[in-house]
């Protein structure tokens, strides 16, 4: 419902399959596996192709990116570097992993990221938020031979500049989530190797649901990322 979940019984469902909740998992501890954890695990981590030592651009500090931040650790990347116009976003960004954040509403992404990897670029970008100026923004910080995978759902037309893109030999990828990675998120997040709860910012009452849309319909001063109903 548009960064209001709700509680579900016990198991997870995804590309027309049922998975059984772990035995000692919390609802809530499982409750974003249906959608924002495997979308930027497949979509960015697994398509972006992430190898240990790479430096990783996420560009959008949202419940996306941040998954996406979150499961690129996995694979022991040298820095991940999180990028975003609002600083409460980016401190979330660090408590999800980023090792370096950038906000580029003051600061120069490119140039910043440019500085951090002599001048190359970054090895994986990933665009998690699905405006032109966002993808615009992370073919420019892409290194030669690097990978774009985007996240975002993009409404609107965005322009791919080949005049600097066709001798750089980059990837760029796109893809719609089909989930197939849940059993393997189910047993990291039984294992205590990740930790979804924090995407939850706010929780609410089933009752209390017309308070909880307008705590998220205002997340610029409520910091909402995703707001849980419970019964």
């Amino acid at each position: 419902m548009d960064g209001v979940q709700a509680e579900y019984a016990r198991v997870t469902f995804a590309d027309n399959s049922l998975y059984q909740v772990p035995e000692g998992l919390s609802d809530e501890q499982v409750l974003f596996l249906a959608d924002i954890l495997p979308t930027g695990f497949e979509i960015g981590v697994l398509n972006g192709e992430v190898k240990p030592g790479d430096t990783v651009a996420v560009v959008g500090a949202g419940p996306v990116g941040l998954a996406a931040i979150m499961t690129a650790k996995l694979y022991g990347p040298g820095r991940v570097v999180a990028i975003d116009l609002a600083d409460s976003r980016l401190e979330r960004a660090r408590e999800f992993g980023a090792d370096q954040t950038i906000n580029n509403s003051s600061e120069d992404a490119v140039e910043r990221v440019m500085e951090v990897t002599d001048g190359l670029g970054a090895d994986v970008v990933m665009e998690a938020v699905g405006v032109p100026a966002t993808f615009e923004l992370c073919t420019e910080l892409v290194r030669p031979g690097g990978r774009v995978a985007n996240i975002g759902v993009h409404g609107e037309p965005a322009t791919l500049h080949l005049e600097t893109l066709w001798i750089k030999n980059v990837t760029i990828t796109t893809g719609l989530v089909n989930t197939s990675s849940t059993p393997t998120l189910l047993k990291l997040v039984s294992e205590g190797r990740l930790d979804p709860t924090g995407f939850a910012t706010h929780r609410f009452e089933l009752n209390e649901i017309m308070d909880a849309y307008d705590v998220f319909a205002d997340a610029a001063h409520t910091n909402a990322m995703k707001v849980v109903l419970s019964s």
